[in-house]
């Protein structure tokens, strides 16, 4: 049997030109990845307690909202300020840095079991809080988002906040940072992207980024901005900001997303201005 040599060598070619697009990206990536920050462990301390149940299963579940100084302290905030962005159309804009821990059973004062999570904010911020009832049903309300998105469950909004307990269960230690990194804003992890070009050799048509996105429900919880040379992606509320730069010019308003909500990653392809 005959082997056809001109085809090996355009699939060798192919091959090569392929590989050095992968170079190309990976370099590209490396430049705009940092390292991780640091990290440190605090105990919070109690604030205030939240009742609430699932939908629509209707199961119980109580949100200790803490407080620490080692949480970095949201940009200053006025009530009006506050008003005018719950009545904005994106109140993603003002960023509240917080710790959501893992979920915990306990037992309620019925001694009948239940699911607990502890989320800390800045210990300034707290205090703010209990001053204003305005300010306290925002923070409970972006707590139940984060918590929402991070663990794809639902709660419901009717909630009712303890009067005589500050916490429920024992106070646990929780990993946060203590730097801020440039692309990452938040507290929680930066997700994990790819870009790839189509087709992988010749000149470019496509560039295709593909984004994991864990804990991230439903797709109304992004919001992603697509710019000639940058990519800006938010997911509701402050649980991941990423900012990148590409190595080519898309044209923007061509350009698709899709987010699976099985796999949560988020597919943006964007076509390759020549």
């Amino acid at each position: 049997m005959s082997t056809d040599c001109s085809l090996l060598s355009s699939e060798l070619e192919l091959q090569r030109q392929e590989e050095i697009y992968q170079q190309l990206l990976l370099k590209t990536m490396e430049k705009m990845q940092t390292e991780n920050p640091e990290s440190k462990v605090i105990l919070p301390q109690p604030g205030l307690c939240v009742k609430t149940v699932t939908e629509p299963g209707k199961q119980k579940v109580f949100v200790n909202i803490c407080q620490s100084s080692s949480v970095p302290a949201p940009g200053d905030l006025t009530r009006e300020e506050l008003v005018e962005l719950l009545q904005s159309e994106d109140p993603s804009g003002y960023r509240l840095p917080m710790s959501l821990g893992e979920p915990h059973v306990e037992m309620d004062n019925k001694s009948e079991g239940c699911t607990v999570y502890d989320v800390v904010i800045n210990q300034e911020f707290f205090q703010k809080c209990q001053k204003d009832t305005l300010f306290q049903q925002f923070v409970i309300l972006v707590s139940f988002e984060g918590l929402e998105n991070k663990y794809n469950l639902e709660l419901s909004r009717d909630w009712k906040v303890l009067k005589n307990r500050k916490f429920l269960g024992s106070v646990s230690e929780q990993n946060i940072r203590t730097k801020s990194r440039p692309i990452i804003q938040e507290m929680q992890p930066q997700p994990e992207f790819t870009l790839l070009v189509e087709p992988p050799a010749g000149d470019p048509e496509y560039l295709i980024a593909e984004i994991k996105l864990p804990g991230v429900a439903v797709s109304r919880s992004l919001v992603l901005d697509i710019g000639e040379d940058r990519l800006v992606l938010n997911a509701r509320p402050s649980l991941f900001h990423l900012d990148i730069f590409h190595p080519f010019l898309v044209n923007q308003e061509n350009s698709v997303a899709q987010y699976n909500t099985s796999t949560q990653v988020l597919t943006v392809t964007m076509p390759v201005v020549s």
